[in-house]
């Protein structure tokens, strides 16, 4: 990746799997107090706060681009999933489900908190989410998800381990969102 100080070059992979893994799930920490709750229809500030905490390591940017109505829209959508990991009682990560594109689900978002990464929970989190975009219905004919050389080190090989295989890749160079002021917090 090439840093400068106006762009990055990204290298974008997309994965895919055509039906549920047929291996075990990783399995959650012993000793802990866990819960994976759905949130359905989660106030706006909520879910921003998700986004922002769990993404700012990454750059993930999209979403704090898009304004407070048309991310309500989104987010509130009956097609899309969002479920919260709770460790401890505390909001340790999310992923989303995007439905909208039937046979075809897109795992959109999936990530922790900065201060659950490293504690085994980013593959349980994963098989979490597969395991879920599998289980509605209608059964979907593929679930799919992109990561990019900006997000976690280690995530294209959680996702292979997940059971996801690549089958696309693309190289883009973007606007650096630190540069541009795409990363400017929506919470304030």
């Amino acid at each position: 990746m090439t840093d400068t100080a106006e762009s990055l070059d990204v290298t974008i992979t997309y994965l895919q799997m055509h039906q549920p893994p047929r291996r075990p799930h990783a399995h959650a920490q012993s000793g802990r107090k866990m819960a994976l709750l759905r949130a359905e229809r989660p106030p706006l500030r909520f879910y921003r706060y998700l986004y922002e905490t769990v993404g700012e390591p990454w750059l993930w940017y999209e979403r704090r681009t898009v304004s407070d109505d048309a991310l309500t829209t989104i987010i509130h959508d009956d097609r899309i999933e969002i479920f919260v990991l709770y460790v401890d009682g505390c909001p340790a990560g999310f992923f989303e489900l995007d439905r909208r594109g039937l046979p075809d689900v897109e795992l959109t978002y999936c990530g922790l908190v900065p201060d659950y990464i490293g504690q085994g929970l980013g593959l349980f989190l994963i098989d979490q989410a597969v395991e879920q975009a599998w289980r509605a219905e209608p059964t979907p004919q593929r679930l799919w998800v992109h990561t990019c050389t900006l997000d976690h080190p280690r995530a294209l090989i959680a996702y292979q381990h997940a059971g996801f295989t690549a089958y696309r890749q693309e190289h883009e160079r973007i606007a650096d969102p630190r540069q541009s002021g795409a990363m400017r917090s929506r919470l304030a």
